[in-house]
């Protein structure tokens, strides 16, 4: 066991794995006697003296492009460099003193590079520390303290919310109702032909949130109400639904084009365009308890903890959403959705996310289960009046983190830029007094079959 110990000086090479990371080389600075080499990493035997100089030019583009023309594998995802391929890749090498001044030259160099990233990963974390912030801010309603003051003789009371949001349910259950008896009604005058109408359901009741419960969620104004998501979800079948089991959608029902498909990378990403996948109009049809809308909110049912979310944009064609993927369909007349969104987001409420998931492999949120997360809710005016600010102060944040982004793009362009110059020769002045490169490979060789020599005795 002691032999796969990594050691301090030890020159790894991850000799299998994704495309981006095959062929990756570390030097090790300390011994690590608790970790051990895997099937898939490689220490490398290597004279001391080039591992700096080998360490440099397989970080850089020149090297990285060389190691993965030489990698196999049909998968995209999982590549393999082996040792005869390895064996095949070409380095140029200078001088070892030049080799030298090369590597302290390009340290010199990355140490200022790598202090201004340092920098700029440290006002990344702190831009997500400040999302947070917000967001706990707005779920506080601290964010409004001032609006509600200025207009307080507009906001009704929690009582009142409720009992409205409940009247205007009972009212459309009972609309519903009245159609279903009429079309039950014409479906037995002719005869019973087709299928019979389906009598509706009777939706959720606002299962009342606790003041325990409540406090152990979070602190929110009094004039402020808690809902389940049932009691907010639009009055229609399917308002909050999860994606089709596997049986029901296989990757021989996808199509070239047709009705789109939802992910779990859609969602996490905020982008419905990515890797675009989709299903035909008839398969759809198939799946319409599964679709999704323009303004559905939706949600990832897996993660750690799970809960991500997204509002599915307001100028994109329905959708299906796949398995781990849950949709729950705003109702707009007492909710806003960009407000809902907000609070999912939120420490809070995707707290109670992480609480209420379940398996072992994988922790899953069901929809009975989501549909017991408490969800603060303020007068319809005071969710628009978050949503704006909020909407306004996280927009001015991703335009920080877009500019943070692009400064770390800059700094990697430049470390490949100062690389390609070491490795053209023109970063550093050659001296003619150096031991010439074939000098230190036969020197090297030499020693090598010295020592090989001494084993055998």
């Amino acid at each position: 066991m002691s032999d796969t110990a990594i050691k301090a000086g030890d020159f790894l090479f991850s000799r299998a794995n994704t495309l981006e990371l095959v062929g990756a080389v570390v030097l090790v600075r300390n011994d690590h006697p608790n970790l051990f080499l895997s099937d898939k990493i490689l220490r490398l035997d290597l004279d001391p003296a080039l591992k700096p100089w080998l360490l440099k030019y397989l970080q850089s583009l020149e090297g990285k492009r060389k190691l993965a023309a030489v990698s196999t594998g049909n998968q995209a995802s999982m590549r393999n460099i082996g040792q005869n391929e390895l064996k095949s890749v070409s380095i140029p090498l200078p001088p070892l003193n030049e080799q030298c001044r090369i590597v302290e030259k390009i340290d010199a160099m990355f140490e200022g590079i790598d202090k201004g990233v340092e920098n700029l990963r440290g006002a990344k974390a702190a831009l997500a520390l400040y999302r947070q912030s917000l967001l706990k801010s707005a779920f506080e309603g601290k964010l409004t303290v001032d609006w509600r003051a200025q207009n307080a003789d507009k906001l009704e009371t929690p009582k009142t919310l409720l009992a409205r949001i409940q009247k205007e349910r009972e009212t459309r259950y009972k609309s519903a109702l009245d159609d279903w008896q009429t079309a039950l009604a014409e479906w037995r005058a002719g005869g019973e032909v087709g299928r019979k109408p389906g009598k509706p359901r009777r939706f959720d009741d606002n299962l009342p949130v606790s003041a325990d419960e409540a406090s152990e969620i979070g602190t929110v104004p009094q004039a402020w109400a808690w809902v389940r998501p049932s009691f907010i979800a639009e009055p229609s079948p399917h308002s909050i639904g999860i994606g089709p089991f596997g049986s029901n959608l296989k990757v021989s029902d996808y199509a070239a084009s047709g009705v789109p498909l939802v992910f779990v990378r859609n969602i996490t990403n905020n982008n419905f365009r990515l890797k675009l996948q989709f299903v035909s109009a008839e398969k759809a049809e198939e799946l319409s308890s599964h679709g999704a809308s323009a303004g559905d909110i939706l949600i990832t049912k897996m993660g750690d903890p799970p809960g991500d979310c997204a509002i599915y944009p307001l100028d994109a064609p329905d959708a299906i959403i796949t398995a781990d993927c849950l949709k729950f369909r705003v109702w707009d007349t007492f909710a806003d959705r960009g407000f809902v969104a907000y609070m999912l987001r939120c420490a809070p409420v995707k707290n109670q996310l992480g609480l209420i998931t379940q398996g072992v492999a994988q922790k899953k949120i069901s929809v009975e289960r989501f549909k017991t997360v408490a969800i603060p809710l303020p007068s319809l005016a005071e969710q628009a009046e978050i949503t704006r600010i909020l909407d306004t102060r996280l927009t001015a944040a991703d335009r920080m983190e877009a500019e943070i982004d692009a400064a770390l793009t800059r700094a990697d362009a430049l470390r490949q830029s100062i690389l390609k110059r070491a490795f053209a020769g023109n970063l550093v002045p050659q001296d003619p007094a150096d031991e010439p490169a074939p000098t230190l490979l036969a020197r090297i060789k030499a020693e090598r079959a010295k020592a090989t020599k001494s084993k055998t005795k």
